[in-house]
């Protein structure tokens, strides 16, 4: 269950992987196809190969300093990005909650939903007056009260606790509670 929730919460590295693949399958199959060329006699799809180690090594003389600085950077930032796509955790917006029996996972926005109408209820206000969002490791509820009428911040921090506490999520959650300092007018 647990492999399971890992891939269900971390994005694969497979489209990557199958694109770099192909653009070095392609290069290398164009070699090849320029050698069978060249061997035969035959006239070069793009440039001969002699011609291609000819141009490769007169490269840094042959080139504008500004050209190879730029080429290379290009290519160092390509180089760390595939570092770290390969070292970081690619994330989904999902959390996994514990169940013995099977792998549950839950979408961000679904978490958010639910928390958002939990606070709402607890401070009876309407729908539009609270929003939520759920990040990797914490949750940010906002209230945003009719005007002249208070809420109890400590009842509705309580009140999501509670609730988030109830999901059995495999990673806590910190919930803030942030309730705005004017009212809304008119809802």
């Amino acid at each position: 269950m647990r492999r399971t929730g890992r891939r269900e919460t971390h994005s694969p590295r497979s489209a990557l992987s199958i694109v770099t693949a192909v653009v070095l399958l392609a290069a290398v199959l164009w070699l090849a196809l320029e050698l069978v060329l060249s061997a035969t006699g035959n006239a070069a799809l793009l440039i001969a190969p002699a011609e291609l180690m000819q141009r490769t090594a007169s490269l840094g003389t042959a080139t504008v300093p500004a050209a190879l600085t730029a080429a290379g950077i290009v290519i160092a930032v390509a180089g760390v990005a595939y570092v770290l796509t390969a070292i970081l955790p690619g994330t989904k917006p999902r959390h996994v909650i514990e169940n013995p029996r099977s792998a549950v996972v839950v979408e961000r926005e679904v978490l958010a939903s639910a928390l958002a109408r939990t606070a709402r209820t607890m401070a009876r206000l309407a729908p539009e007056q609270v929003t939520a969002s759920v990040g990797h490791r914490d949750v940010q509820v906002r209230v945003h009260p009719t005007s002249g009428k208070p809420v109890d911040q400590q009842a509705i921090q309580e009140a999501v606790d509670r609730e988030v506490s109830g999901y059995s999520l495999a990673r806590a959650l910190k919930v803030t509670v942030v309730v705005a300092p004017q009212g809304a007018v008119g809802v």
